[in-house]
């Protein structure tokens, strides 16, 4: 069994001001040219994470000297003065995408024998294109395994270089990697991009840092590329931040409601992946951009259709903030990424769906239809993808109970995205400018009254049950003879009455506690609790309540919503439509359990489409699926997020 983290949801918006590590992109690519240049180059805030460590080592094994300051802040990076030169020699690139595919072209320029091959995950990644690109160029490699897959043997000799043409369909790393080899090729490249390029970004990138380390290239046409036989010169090199790690802190912000800023970037970034703001800012979230931060804050979020061919490290990402948006949220030419670290479409659609979110799949990508009512607990499956633990990560800052499995892989490329994520969590102003009440909402049968009463006990404090205000009037109605479709009579009495809620209840001094349970009060209440005129006058004495006793543990349908939109903890209690259909069957041993379920259904579409105060979940609520879970835990869970108390 893999060891999970189960992660506590945010009570409050996050909030911080954050740095992110250097990018992987930036890092990878000064590494190669660096490794290559005639002399020592510097590279400050550079990555220091598996995905890195792996082009480190697989450097080190070609003779290239890298030592780091003390501090750890920069690398002093000592190259061949040219191509690798050994007689043979492995090299693991363990899981690392970026290592492999830009080693082998590397090796390729270069003498000797060399044979490149890493973990499982990425033997099993495509190179079918890029080894018959290099072949072209007259390279010798053989295929030791599976075809178009490591390991691979290069028996290299130097290479000409001339015209080829590689297909951008697939993977931008291909071409990357035989641009960067290209200065040191007799000849100079010129490189002919076909098809429909994904991630074409990166090919910029990959450019302009070939230019930093003296690379001359040109760009006589689109997607032509000619490099001449200049080699590398040392550099002082800067990493810039990772925007693909910055896409879960701005995701953190748009998924609260709350503002992360990140420093050391904009929007002038040549990263691909700094196009995510722009899809969150079209969602509903604000964008600020200085020459040195962005800054997101969240907002309620709509949907809309995005097309993420070029910055598709941030789909997974996408995915799981559209598990709480207003509407679907479709996501499209990202059907390359099939073949990353798993089949990322595959793997997001199944464990979103593991957590209550539908996902209709495509080859090309996915559409993710929300439903926050069906969110729910879930240990999620990260595939070896580390982009996999940190998206999915994002669903636990508003739901309960979401465990990642083997989070570790998140090493890859952020050693410290949990530490970073849990600094957003703001629990210094926790009681400031808040009313001190707990609000719990949610449909018929999902617990609230058993478990809100607990929770008062379980606390110290009072608890009052909205529900039995309404239920109230809608007996007082029905011992009267009102019709209670007729707005103004119901209201009327609603204000005559006098209700008290508290272990009994008592409508003008005669306990009803248990009638205001039975079936005919259960049929009618919704209609009472959809006048308007009837919440008006019951809100303002719940809100009178809760300054008589100080706070304390209220449920209901809108509470955190509408009677306290500045409760000091909101929670949204929910359960699949069986689980509480069977749990009022048992409670009612005269109707059939299709009688209750219907009844339940008939009850959920009235409380969240009336016009007044209809059933939402509340913003920043955290969202706690009772299905799986015993009233004591829920309890127990819901006392330890007052208590601002985080699981470890």
């Amino acid at each position: 069994m893999k060891a999970g983290r189960l992660l506590t949801p945010f009570i409050s918006p996050a909030k911080g001001i954050v740095d992110v590590p250097g990018s992987k992109s930036f890092t990878n690519r000064a590494l190669i040219c660096a490794g290559l240049a005639d002399g020592t180059s510097v590279i400050e805030n550079f990555l220091m994470a598996d995905d890195t460590e792996a082009m480190i080592a697989a450097l080190e094994d070609l003779g290239v000297l890298v030592i780091a300051d003390e501090n750890g802040g920069s690398l002093q990076v000592t190259g061949l003065s040219g191509p690798p030169a050994i007689s043979d020699i492995s090299i693991n690139a363990r899981l690392s995408g970026t290592t492999s595919r830009f080693i082998v072209p590397a090796v390729a320029v270069g003498r000797g024998k060399f044979t490149i091959s890493g973990e499982a995950p990425l033997m099993r990644r495509p190179f079918h294109d890029q080894i018959v690109a290099l072949r072209s160029l007259g390279a010798n490699i053989s295929e030791l395994g599976e075809a178009g897959c490591l390991p691979l043997k290069v028996d290299a000799n130097g290479l000409e270089g001339g015209t080829i043409h590689v297909s951008g369909e697939k993977s931008s790393q291909f071409a990357s990697g035989i641009l960067m080899a290209a200065p040191l090729m007799k000849n100079g490249l010129t490189l002919h991009l076909e098809g429909a390029v994904v991630s074409r970004p990166y090919i910029e990138l990959t450019l302009d840092v070939m230019r930093r380390f003296g690379a001359e290239i040109s760009n006589p046409a689109d997607g032509t590329y000619v490099v001449s036989p200049t080699g590398y010169q040392p550099a002082e090199y800067y990493v810039e931040p990772d925007a693909s790690a910055a896409s879960y802190m701005f995701a953190a912000a748009a998924i609260t409601g709350g503002t992360v800023r990140v420093n050391g970037l904009s929007r002038s970034s040549k990263q691909g992946d700094i196009k995510f703001v722009d899809v969150l800012e079209d969602i509903g979230a604000t964008v600020h951009s200085g020459d040195t931060f962005l800054e997101v804050s969240g907002g309620p979020l709509s949907g809309g259709k995005f097309d993420l061919k070029d910055f598709s490290d941030t789909a997974q990402t996408l995915a799981a903030v559209a598990a709480f948006a207003s509407a679907p949220i479709e996501i499209e030419g990202i059907g390359f990424i099939k073949a990353k670290e798993t089949d990322r479409i595959e793997a997001m659609a199944t464990e979103l769906e593991r957590c209550g979110v539908s996902v209709n799949r495509s080859q090309n990508g996915m559409v993710i239809n929300p439903n926050q009512w069906a969110l729910r607990s879930a240990q999620v499956e990260t595939y070896d993808d580390h982009r996999m633990a940190m998206s999915m990560s994002l669903l636990s800052l508003r739901v309960s109970g979401i465990e990642i499995l083997d989070p570790e892989c998140v090493d890859k490329t952020f050693p410290k995205f949990f530490e970073v994520l849990e600094s957003l969590r703001d629990n210094n102003d926790f009681f400031s400018g808040t009313t001190p009440v707990i609000a719990i909402d949610g449909p018929a049968g999902a617990g609230k009254s058993t478990i809100a009463k607990l929770l008062a006990e379980h606390l110290g404090v009072p608890h009052f049950d909205t529900g039995a205000m309404y239920r109230a009037v809608t007996l007082a109605c029905l011992d009267a003879g009102l019709d209670v479709e007729n707005v103004q009579a119901v209201a009327l009495l609603a204000k005559k009455i006098e209700i008290r809620v508290g272990s009994r209840v008592q409508i003008d001094g005669v306990d009803v506690s248990e009638r205001i349970r039975g079936i005919e009060v259960g049929q009618n209440v919704s209609a009472v609790a959809a006048n308007s005129l009837v919440r008006t006058i019951l809100v303002e004495r719940q809100r009178r309540w809760a300054i008589e006793s100080g706070g304390g543990v209220m449920e209901g349908r809108d509470i955190g919503t509408a009677v306290f939109p500045d409760a000091a903890l909101k929670i949204f209690l929910t359960a699949t439509v069986d689980v509480r259909a069977k749990r009022r069957f048992d409670e009612k041993s005269d109707q059939s359990l299709e009688q209750v379920k219907k009844e339940i259904l008939s009850r959920d579409e009235t409380d969240s489409s009336r016009q007044d105060s209809p059933l939402r979940i509340a913003a920043n609520a955290v969202i706690v699926d009772t299905s799986n879970s015993t009233i004591g835990r829920t309890v127990e869970l819901l006392g330890m997020l007052f208590r601002s108390e985080v699981i470890q």
